[in-house]
């Protein structure tokens, strides 16, 4: 508690609590979610199994408008990126020493978790274990992965897109939803290739209003600027945020009532369309629907933020944000494997009495579980330092760093990404494939490598 008093004590006036107040809700009710809607039950070999109670609960389908909130975080990415971005700018650093540095965050507790769960399944295997449900158990674990490869390709590319802000502004995102709308066609009436880039394209839109929303905060800050900067404002209005949040409901409600596209934002088997994999123009009204609320909460939640106790619990959460993420479902696989060896697993049908009554004490159980694994892996995040400062390189060392930086973060993405393709039931005795461990750790190596120092400071 003390350490959260002087972190709270020192947290700069200008810092935008806000976003770290969303980033906390987003990765929470991401984690409440995936827990709630979740059915446990047995397949024919008796072994426990697991899905979502989505395609049984179509009533639920508009709720999802609320919780599905991967648009959030990838808002508040883009602001966080733009902020950090720029402070490193100022301190005359370089977009490879910022990219360097920002990958610690994200890379240490998930190697954690991915070095973990290897481990584990190794031993499992060696001790007689069938590698086909090894691998059932670690793709279960390592569903929240799948969210960090859109990411791990959106931050390499902030420098670039933030320059492009900076010079066409809220223009980019319009065109990133042009594409997407463009890949939707291709989905809906062919060719079904064509979707393939609205996994980038959609992301980065939202990505990029993140950006427009730090340079609105840094304007504001500086006092107002030259018209020409104006395009890259953010509206922050209460009018602006009523509009956003009125336009995007009924764009939602015509693309997805009257439209092709499914009312539910999280995958339903048997819908024609995934809204989320990936992204749509639906999710798209949903992320503006969704700003606007958010525009319209900021001020109320501005004030509640400068209390010390919000203010607070918001930093405790964000120390350990991406370990809740990480681990929440491998706390569900634990628990599960658990009750099912204690002969004490419930598995009621969906939407009856007991599966309702079985949600409280079910949510009560993870969270316990989740908080011992947060206990022991959370220090790893929490402990991330930066890197040493170091002299100036020379302009062929600066290309190398920057060259090996990308092959770090191409390693991440290529080692993710496999795992994430590799079907659950394929026989992998580590759980995960071989050759997405090795890229992985390649690239998680280079990095570590590249911010110890080596080279030079960016």
């Amino acid at each position: 508690m003390r350490r959260l008093r002087q972190l709270a004590d020192r947290t700069p006036a200008t810092r935008e609590r806000y976003a770290d107040l969303l980033r906390a809700l987003a990765i929470t009710m991401v984690v409440l979610g995936h827990w709630g809607v979740t059915v446990i039950g047995y397949d024919r070999a008796g072994r426990p199994t697991g899905h979502s109670a989505l395609g049984d609960l179509p009533w639920a389908w508009p709720l999802t408008w609320v919780a599905q909130v991967m648009p959030v975080f990838f808002l508040v990415g883009g602001y966080a990126n733009a902020a950090s971005l720029a402070a490193r700018r100022q301190r005359a650093g370089t977009a490879t020493g910022w990219l360097v540095d920002r990958s610690a965050r994200l890379v240490r507790p998930t190697t954690a978790l991915l070095v973990v769960l290897a481990a584990g399944a190794a031993v499992a295997t060696l001790r007689g274990a069938d590698p086909t449900q090894v691998r059932t158990v670690v793709w279960f674990a390592t569903i929240p992965l799948w969210f960090l490869v859109a990411y791990l390709v959106v931050v390499p590319l902030t420098p670039p897109l933030y320059a492009l802000h900076r010079r066409f502004g809220l223009a980019v995102p319009v065109v990133l939803a042009g594409l997407v709308a463009l890949g939707d066609l291709g989905r809906i009436w062919g060719p079904a290739g064509l979707a393939t880039g609205n996994y980038l394209f959609g992301w980065l839109a939202v990505h990029q209003l993140g950006f427009a929303w730090y340079d609105t905060r840094a304007q504001e800050r500086a006092g107002a600027g030259p018209r020409g900067l104006r395009r890259r404002r953010l509206p922050l209005s209460r009018t602006a945020g009523t509009a956003m949040l009125t336009g995007g409901l009924v764009a939602l409600i015509l693309l997805t009532v009257v439209g092709p596209y499914p009312v539910a934002m999280l995958n339903v088997p048997g819908e024609r369309l995934d809204n989320l994999a990936p992204p749509s123009l639906a999710l798209l009204a949903v992320a503006t629907a969704q700003l606007g609320l958010i525009v319209l909460l900021r001020e109320p939640a501005g004030r509640w933020l400068r209390r010390p106790g919000p203010w607070q619990a918001v930093i405790a959460v964000n120390a350990v944000v991406l370990t809740v993420f990480l681990w929440h479902l491998t706390a569900a696989v634990l628990l599960v494997g658990l009750l099912d060896a204690l002969g004490a697993l419930p598995t009621p049908p969906v939407g009856s009495a007991a599966w309702w009554g079985w949600r409280i004490p079910w949510l009560l159980a993870l969270a316990m579980v989740l908080a011992a694994l947060v206990a022991v892996f959370g220090p790893i995040e929490a402990r991330t330092r930066r890197p040493p400062a170091t002299g100036p390189a020379r302009e062929g060392a600066r290309r190398l760093r920057t060259t090996l930086a990308v092959l770090g973060y191409a390693g991440l993405v290529a080692g993710l990404l496999l795992n994430s393709l590799t079907p659950k039931t394929a026989p992998e005795p580590l759980g995960l494939p071989a050759p997405a461990l090795v890229a992985y750790l390649a690239g998680a190596g280079l990095l570590r490598l590249l911010r110890s120092g080596w080279g030079s400071r960016g």
